[in-house]
């Protein structure tokens, strides 16, 4: 393959699975001799995207606002003077304002024009954009039949069977190492924050404190294990949604009224989630809705340590290829009590790790489509 210029575009970099994603492809390109640049707004992992050998464009695509479609005559001009191989936007509103600039553009000079559908957005002509490019990437396949159902190509003629490609996230084992094990300071450290944990079996719920991610049904599981005389702790492990304050209040409280305030711990965001997967007796994956992936599944299972879920979305897939004894019915929280008491009775290995989730394979299949377009 040439040496390809390549330009990612999202609306920020302070972290989350869109933020990830675009840092490891962008990892990808430079250590295959690419030109790989990416425009925000800015945010904490700009330094780590230049330290690896990225260039970072400051524009603000992503506020909510009208004017922000006006900046399409400043990307238009980025692309033009950039001569970019590939604009990859992985966003709906960065999206618009980049299919604005680039539809502007002769054929024979304009870029290739790639989406990534991360997520299962409401259907509407706004969300609509992200299957606009020229190749449309889904991140698993529960997101190409989300396509495939909600975009039909008698609605929309382009967006034939031929143009989305499946490309599953993946993590890199040598981050999430199977059989892992914390140093004994680290234990020392984590046993003195949350001293309730003890000698007890430690279930785990990642996570940010939001409504979609389960936590009360995480606090009625861990009940009625408590209820069968098993000696448990649940670890509620994210920060709080700054925009939603009033939610970690209130599952906080709830803990508290049920008499669980001592067996339901809150860590707040912690950056050392590998440690604390690996004293994890059982993972737990609760969502209301259908994750579009589920890397906090994939995450602990690429360990060794078992997980437990609601068999929807991108987590149902994970679980059938990884970890099948784990996936249970949405909502069945009897039928979860039963799969994680089997779990700590230790009769349910996990399966060895399916290449198809590796990193690197995600960085490489992404790199060939952007060749093949180029």
């Amino acid at each position: 393959m040439r040496p390809l210029k390549v330009l990612q575009l999202l609306p920020a970099l302070d972290g989350g699975g869109v933020e990830r994603g675009t840092l490891e492809v962008a990892r990808a390109l430079v250590a295959a001799g690419h030109e790989s640049v990416v425009l925000s707004r800015g945010g904490r992992l700009v330094d780590q995207l230049q330290r690896e050998g990225s260039r970072h464009l400051a524009l603000d695509l992503g506020r909510k606002s009208p004017a922000t479609f006006l900046h399409y005559r400043a990307l238009r001009r980025i692309f033009t003077e950039n001569r970019f191989d590939i604009v990859h936007a992985r966003s709906r509103l960065p999206a618009w304002v980049t299919w604005l600039a680039w539809r502007g553009m002769a054929a024979d000079t304009r870029p290739r024009f790639v989406t990534t559908v991360h997520g299962m957005h409401s259907v509407s002509r706004y969300s609509a954009i992200m299957c606009a490019g020229e190749r449309v990437i889904a991140v698993s396949d529960t997101v190409r039949e989300f396509i495939r159902s909600h975009y039909p190509p008698t609605r929309w003629p382009h967006l034939t069977d031929d143009r989305i490609s499946v490309i599953a996230r993946g993590i890199d084992p040598a981050e999430f190492p199977r059989d892992h094990r914390p140093t004994d300071d680290w234990l020392a450290r984590f046993q003195a924050d949350f001293p309730h944990i003890g000698t007890r079996k430690v279930l785990t719920l990642p996570g940010r404190l939001t409504r979609l991610k389960g936590h009360h049904d995480f606090i009625t599981l861990v009940a009625k294990l408590l209820g069968q005389g098993l000696d448990v702790a649940g670890l509620i492990v994210g920060g709080e949604d700054p925009k939603r304050p009033g939610y970690a209040q209130e599952i906080r409280a709830r803990a508290h009224a049920e008499g669980l305030a001592e067996r339901i711990l809150f860590t707040g965001h912690r950056s050392d989630v590998r440690d604390i997967y690996a004293i994890s007796d059982c993972v737990l994956s609760l969502s209301a809705t259908p994750e579009s992936f589920g890397r906090t599944v994939l995450e602990p299972l690429a360990m060794g340590r078992p997980v437990v879920g609601y068999a929807h979305g991108g987590v149902a897939e994970i679980l059938a290829e990884l970890f099948p004894h784990g996936a249970v019915a949405k909502g069945d929280l009897d039928a979860a009590a039963t799969r994680v008491a089997e779990v700590l009775a230790a009769r349910t290995p996990v399966v060895e790790f399916n290449a198809r989730f590796l990193l690197a394979r995600m960085q490489a299949q992404t790199l060939q489509l952007y060749g093949t377009l180029a």
